[in-house]
């Protein structure tokens, strides 16, 4: 089997109030809560993950709902600025008549790439852009209101804000694999051939952009996709030999990952496909309890009592 990157895994993103996080992805997005629980490293806050079905590699949004009393966060250099979705061609219609529904913030549908896209802000602000998209195969998350006609498929790219892209450029197409697919002007995408979808980074040249600050209404880290352990280890040398800090394997129970921070300053993940989100909560029931690692099962009674309850 070749070791490869195989496009975006997860991306995760910093959000204020808990229910308002939940009912936007849900309700007004549509997509599937597949699992509630807690930042494994400050087990006081909610980890949400939303999805598809089962919660596939590359359809993984997740969120660390860090209260009302955090400060806005501001896109800038050194990070990720906006999160792209694949969703069926003709359905942009659709989606700004819901977004009017529900009094969410959007602009008109302009064209990037030759491809046709909607931008929003979420509730916190952060930046998403639905991109119409022919032939994404993958098998949407569908609601009574978001039919499969118009439903999200699961990523379609990231685009990271950078004021030198030469690093980033590097990692991306001598580590991970990818290659330019494309140019406009100071935008530049990056493709791998590996997947069909989820396979897009997009790198934004600003020589003069001050950097960003990551709080609510910003994006975390972005998480690349192997299939299993030996993957994951084989690209932790080949980052470690290229002259950049990465840390050990960690166990993050539905995968295994590891960080390290781009030259651009982008922190990057690798996680990998396995265990999966059923190793806990079975496909029918993904997301319907709190489902907290083994080193935090003794606080349980406290979280209970502690989070915001989530309906």
């Amino acid at each position: 089997m070749k070791k490869e990157i195989l496009g975006l895994h997860h991306i995760t993103a910093i959000a204020g109030d808990a229910q308002n996080n939940y009912k936007f992805y849900t309700e007004v997005l549509g997509l599937r809560f597949i699992k509630k629980t807690v930042n494994f490293d400050d087990p006081g806050t909610y980890h949400f993950y939303f999805g598809d079905k089962v919660g596939n590699a590359g359809t993984i949004l997740t969120f660390f709902p860090w209260g009302n009393n955090i400060p806005t966060g501001r896109r800038g250099s050194g990070m990720a600025t906006e999160i792209g979705y694949s969703v069926p061609v003709g359905s942009l219609e659709f989606w700004m008549d819901r977004f009017e529904k529900h009094n969410v913030i959007y602009n008109k549908p302009a064209q990037k790439f030759n491809q046709q896209y909607l931008s929003f802000l979420d509730p916190d602000g952060l930046k998403f852009e639905l991109f119409e998209t022919e032939n994404d195969q993958r098998t949407p998350w569908t609601t009574e209101g978001i039919s499969a006609e118009h439903a999200t498929r699961g990523f379609h790219n990231i685009t990271l804000t950078l004021n030198d892209i030469q690093g980033t450029a590097e990692v991306l197409t001598s580590i991970f694999g990818y290659e330019l697919h494309s140019q406009e002007s100071n935008r530049y995408r990056y493709v791998t051939r590996t997947v069909p979808n989820a396979a897009l980074v997009e790198l934004v040249e600003i020589p003069t952009e001050k950097r960003g600050h990551v709080a609510n209404g910003t994006v975390h880290h972005v998480a690349f996709r192997v299939k299993n352990d030996e993957t994951l280890l084989h690209f932790r040398e080949k980052i470690e030999k290229a002259g950049l800090n990465i840390t050990p394997p960690i166990d993050r129970n539905y995968f295994h990952s590891l960080y390290f921070r781009e030259p651009g300053g982008v922190l990057f993940e690798i996680a990998t496909d396995n265990p999966g989100f059923t190793v806990d909560e079975s496909e029918e029931n993904l997301g319907m309890g709190l489902k907290l690692p083994e080193k935090h099962e003794h606080l349980r009674r406290m979280l209970e009592e502690k989070l915001v309850k989530i309906n």
